[in-house]
């Protein structure tokens, strides 16, 4: 029996990945806002000031919180952001149209393949080199590509919006999976001991239904103190934090459960305050001229990792989609094609806000090769989005034709006739 590749999801679906493509499209803005604001006091005579305020320290020391701000923005802000990625991700596959084994199998897939083949591409230019890197190129970031999309894809059909978001997020999953794993370089056991026995607490009352922000805060806080202290990167408590909310009501009833709720308030804090402020802490490399520019584009891990986003992310993505409707004897849905796939996959070689983060991760923050790496993700993502307008702007007709067919309301009851049918 043979069913879609990008077969149209229910309309409850459909509406809510609509209002979280909007405010994450928002969130990219503010994102593109802060990596330019960052480049430009960089860069600017005022950059010594620049560096002032990345190594400001603050917190208390008593606690060994005493932190620079760059590192409160990737081990702090982005825990909300992971948090935030953790609550999407098990509502998609609990409760969301990706609960079907068949429709899962797509996007879940594709981010492996988006993984799996960038970072080969890194090791093969690195080979004997700086291997330590090879994550970079991996992440994909969503808020940016739907800032992207929002400007050249307006028309994108309902399908390949909720593929994309549901691939950034799983992409999301499997870069804190590495992070955690090949990013953790001396391991406390006692600290980690300690985070899992708040997890399990915070998971206990949640699944309680708990919403008692005074009491789930702290625990939240102390959880995500707790793993910073043991070794294992901060940003892994939320993921974990997000994997513990229950997402069906008590009892079955209907409307929004826990994690819905939380997705709802915690979605703005983390797209509109996180994400933007880490781009602001974490873009902001000096490039020293042409010349500078050209020293950092010599460097095999920046080739490595432009390659990997601009080449790897879109060759990746579209095959192990590919091959999974090969096997599964799917076909792609009525009106789209495989450039459609490939054009997406370029879009999934925006990888800003979590390759920064590796990089830093992997080459120190602050060090020169550090700088390559910002150089090549930068760069790397703005010619990715570019071939992406080149691809999506050519299929735009197709994209408004199908666009419109969605959005036909004959018996004007506000829910589009292709999902009564």
């Amino acid at each position: 029996m043979t069913h879609n590749v990008f077969s149209r999801g229910s309309w409850p679906e459909a509406r809510r990945i609509a209002d979280i493509l909007r405010k994450e499209t928002i969130g990219g803005a503010l994102l593109l806002a802060g990596a330019l604001i960052a480049l430009i006091w960089a860069n600017s005579p005022w950059a010594d000031g620049y560096r002032a305020l990345l190594g400001f320290t603050v917190g208390p020391a008593a606690l060994h919180l005493d932190l620079s701000l760059a590192t409160w923005a990737a081990d702090g802000l982005l825990a909300i952001f992971f948090f935030v990625a953790g609550l999407e991700l098990k509502r998609e596959f609990v409760a969301g149209d990706l609960r079907d084994p068949r429709r899962a199998a797509v996007p879940v897939l594709a981010a492996v393949g988006g993984v799996v083949v960038p970072a080969l591409i890194y090791a093969a230019v690195n080979a004997g080199g700086a291997l330590k890197g090879w994550a970079v190129p991996t992440a994909t970031d969503i808020a940016f590509a739907l800032a992207v999309l929002a400007v050249i894809g307006r028309f994108l059909p309902a399908a390949l919006r909720t593929f994309l978001l549901t691939l950034a997020v799983v992409d999301d999953l499997l870069a804190i999976v590495i992070i955690a794993i090949f990013y953790t370089a001396d391991l406390s056991v006692l600290p980690l001991l300690g985070a899992l026995l708040v997890l399990a607490l915070f998971t206990l009352l949640v699944q309680r239904r708990v919403r008692a922000w005074w009491l789930l805060l702290p625990l939240a806080f102390t959880a995500w103190a707790l793993m910073h202290a043991s070794g294992v990167h901060a940003t892994v408590a939320g993921v974990l934090l997000g994997f513990a909310v229950p997402v069906l009501r008590r009892g079955g009833g209907d409307g929004p459960g826990l994690a819905e709720h939380f997705e709802h308030r915690f979605r703005p804090l983390s797209a509109g305050v996180a994400v933007p402020i880490f781009a602001l802490m974490s873009a902001g490399v000096t490039v020293g001229g042409l010349s500078g520019l050209g020293d950092a584009l010599r460097d095999p891990v920046a080739v490595g990792i432009m390659l990997g986003l601009v080449l790897g992310k879109p060759v990746g993505i579209t095959a192990a989609t590919w091959l999974t409707a090969r096997f599964s004897r799917a076909k792609v849905d009525s009106g789209l094609s495989w450039v459609d796939v490939f054009g997406l996959g370029l879009l999934g070689g925006i990888g800003f806000t979590v390759s920064l983060l590796i990089g830093e991760l992997a080459f120190g923050a602050g060090s020169e090769r550090d700088g390559h790496v910002k150089v090549a993700v930068l760069g790397g993502s703005l010619i990715a989005a570019l071939l992406a307008t080149v691809v999506l702007r050519f299929r735009n007709r197709v994209y408004r034709r199908v666009h419109e067919a969605e959005n036909v309301d004959a018996n004007r009851d506000d829910i589009p006739d292709v999902y009564q049918t």
